[in-house]
């Protein structure tokens, strides 16, 4: 752990501040700076107790937690307003190979969540570029109250078992931006995001510019579920090799052929300018309240999970808006017709690139594009 200070030209005053917090981190370009023998969940301590410096830059290299718990970094409202950012490749694994036990299923993983955001972040919160991977179905509740203080917030399994990339809890708000999602694995849902408002909705999660790739659930939202009273907006995302209903769950599982993004009841979902190409599945909705803008839904016929059921790309059970999309195969829709406005069905011949950009003139608004060239392979 390094003990260096980098001051420039700060003034003594501003020195003497910020010099208890910053102990044992290099404090350079106004940001904490972590390096991969130091603990980042130290450094995002750290910026509470400093009322100038918010941003901790976390250096190229793999992060693994040392011991088992919840996740790896944990941000509730004591971190509202900490700015998290990855510089360089940085990964940031729920695995550790050399402390999980080889007889546990959930081997190597030794946390719940890669990151866990507690209630009370608000959009001063931002998460941006890391690659999140290494979930495998592992649970305990130990250290709750260190991780969620208030107490008399009902905890349950969803709460410890969903969001194995993520979990975003009650009053949580935060922007994540640039994110590869990818290899987590969850019980019973969300192998990587899990956002559990619980009705809590005077503001939304920001997902921006964020890869979901080979992600996996037991049951629902093997990429992204939005639990019942949740809102998301999802701008330039990427869904590619997610898998729900990846096996029969516990007791009666009234879920067998889930989406890859799941909403529930109560939840909102807005997705503009989306690709969701080769997973099992597309869209699951139950709201009716969500809207579906500029995005590809593009061959979700991937195999696997519970056998004899027909893909689709999307299900809207209670109907929704879907505006400007292109959709390659089945659309669903039980009880209300869904909005569609200006939508091209089945066409022949759309194809995407190797970056997954859809060819061809007038689709440039329409679906995602990469941030960082090359960072995505099929």
């Amino acid at each position: 752990m390094r003990s260096v200070l980098h001051y420039g030209t700060a003034s003594m005053a501003g020195l003497l501040m910020c010099l208890s917090p910053v102990l044992g981190y290099e404090l350079k370009d106004g940001a904490y700076q972590v390096f991969s023998s130091d603990d980042i969940q130290e450094a995002v301590n750290a910026a509470v107790t400093n009322t100038s410096v918010k941003t901790v830059e976390v250096h190229e290299g793999t992060y693994l937690p040392r011991h088992p718990g919840q996740a790896l970094v944990y941000l509730n409202r004591k971190h509202d307003g900490v700015h998290l950012r990855g510089v360089g490749k940085v990964v940031l694994s729920a695995a550790n190979p050399a402390v999980a036990k080889t007889t546990s299923a959930a081997n190597p993983a030794i946390v719940n969540h890669v990151l866990y955001l507690g209630d009370g972040l608000s959009s001063n919160t931002v998460v941006e570029h890391f690659q999140l991977t290494g979930a495998n179905h592992f649970v305990t509740t130990s250290a709750q109250h260190e991780m969620e203080p208030d107490e008399t917030l009902p905890k349950g399994r969803f709460y410890y078992g969903d969001g194995g990339a993520i979990k975003i809890y009650r009053r949580s708000y935060p922007v994540l931006r640039d994110l590869e999602i990818v290899d987590n694995y969850a019980s019973p849902c969300a192998g990587g995001i899990s956002i559990q408002q619980e009705g809590e909705t005077n503001g939304v999660v920001w997902i921006e510019n964020c890869v979901f790739k080979n992600n996996r659930a037991e049951v629902t939202g093997g990429a992204l579920d939005l639990l019942w009273g949740s809102s998301a907006y999802v701008t330039n995302c990427l869904f590619v090799g997610n898998l729900s209903n990846a096996g029969p769950g516990e007791g009666v599982n009234p879920f067998t052929n889930n989406g890859v993004v799941t909403v529930f009841p109560r939840s909102k979902c807005v997705m503009i300018r989306c690709t969701l190409i080769g997973n099992r599945n597309g869209v699951d909705d139950l709201s009716g309240l969500s809207e579906y803008r500029q995005s590809i839904f593009l061959g979700n016929q991937m195999e696997g999970g519970t056998p004899g059921q027909q893909r689709f790309e999307l299900d809207l059970q209670r109907g929704g808006k879907v505006e400007a999309c292109v959709i390659s195969g089945l659309v669903q829709e039980r009880q209300h017709a869904p909005s569609m406005s200006g939508n091209l069905l089945n066409p022949a011949g759309f194809r995407l690139d190797a970056d997954f950009v859809p060819q061809g003139p007038g689709f440039e608004n329409i679906g995602y594009r990469p941030t960082r060239k090359g960072s995505i392979s099929r």
